[in-house]
């Protein structure tokens, strides 16, 4: 067999590899967090949007939750407001609140759209506002007990699933930027972790998929932890090995998985197509976290 040969029969092992999974999944639902240099980095960016045009071309129903923090930052100082962070939580007032909107509704979500789009897919953009999807109510931070207000930060109180359904059942892939509104209308912003675990519950999802900047959960010595029990979690957490950003991503996928997900996944975003070889290959490319 000559190098031609053998590079197109590595590339059939390949689909092989593949096709149990597809069967498996072809139909599901997928709750898919996108942040970090995935979000940053221009190859990486396209790799994600053909990773997700592909799954959907394949009977996957993906949902995609994006975040945006480091652009809010940057136009906050643009605007000449420095940021303030309590507890790793962005203190929003109503001039921040307003600055939310804009990046993650108005520039982020549309740029995600558009990468969609222009790789074949039928995305449309969302916030927690149209058609009432992420129905929200103020967080209330407790540390030692005493109560922090952040301003404008809520927590996600009901999900509309109506309107993510009718967009899928119709073949469009949403994109969901991270703000609610209240009983009184105002808007909140909400960490889009928080939020993509919140839909993957509501919508009874397959699995939910948070991409980090990170190669997964690792244990004491460093190593990559490739699947993590949901006790096993929280004991890494106690023992302050689990720690800083990686915390409420963690509890985005034990609050999954409480909900009835399926699975739930924390993968490196900086490795090109992390997606499909997450969901696509015996081994993977970060840590599962299951029941």
């Amino acid at each position: 067999m000559n190098e031609i040969e053998q590079t197109l029969l590595d590339k059939a092992n390949i689909l092989v590899e593949a096709l149990p999974y597809i069967r498996k999944f072809y139909g599901k639902t997928f709750v898919i967090k996108y942040g970090g240099a995935a979000q940053k980095d221009p190859f990486l960016k396209d790799a994600f949007a053909q990773d997700i045009v592909l799954l959907n071309f394949i009977g996957i129903k993906p949902i995609v939750v994006h975040g945006g923090g480091p652009k809010i930052t940057e136009l906050m100082k643009r605007l000449g407001k420095e940021p303030i962070f309590l507890h790793g939580h962005r203190v929003t007032d109503k001039e921040t609140m307003e600055i939310v909107e804009m990046v993650l509704g108005g520039v982020i979500n549309k740029e995600i759209v558009q990468l969609i789009n222009a790789h074949g897919g039928k995305a449309v953009g969302l916030t927690g506002k149209d058609a009432g999807l992420l129905r929200t109510t103020k967080k209330l931070l407790k540390i030692n007990n005493e109560e922090i207000d952040l301003g404008f930060v809520g927590e996600v109180e009901k999900v509309c699933v109506e309107v993510l359904e009718t967009l899928q059942d119709k073949g469009f892939i949403p994109v969901v930027a991270p703000i609610g509104f209240d009983k009184h209308g105002q808007s909140y912003n909400i960490n889009a972790d928080t939020v993509a675990s919140a839909i993957a519950v509501a919508v009874k999802a397959e699995k939910l998929i948070l991409l980090t900047d990170v190669k997964g959960i690792t244990d004491d010595n460093n190593d990559l932890v490739s699947t993590l029990k949901m006790q096993e979690a929280l004991k890494l957490i106690e023992q302050q090995i689990i720690t800083g950003g990686m915390i409420p991503k963690v509890y985005a996928c034990l609050n999954a998985l409480q909900g009835d997900v399926k699975k739930t996944h924390i993968i490196d975003g900086r490795i090109p197509h992390s997606l499909l070889l997450e969901i696509f290959t015996q081994r993977g490319v970060g840590t599962e976290v299951v029941r």
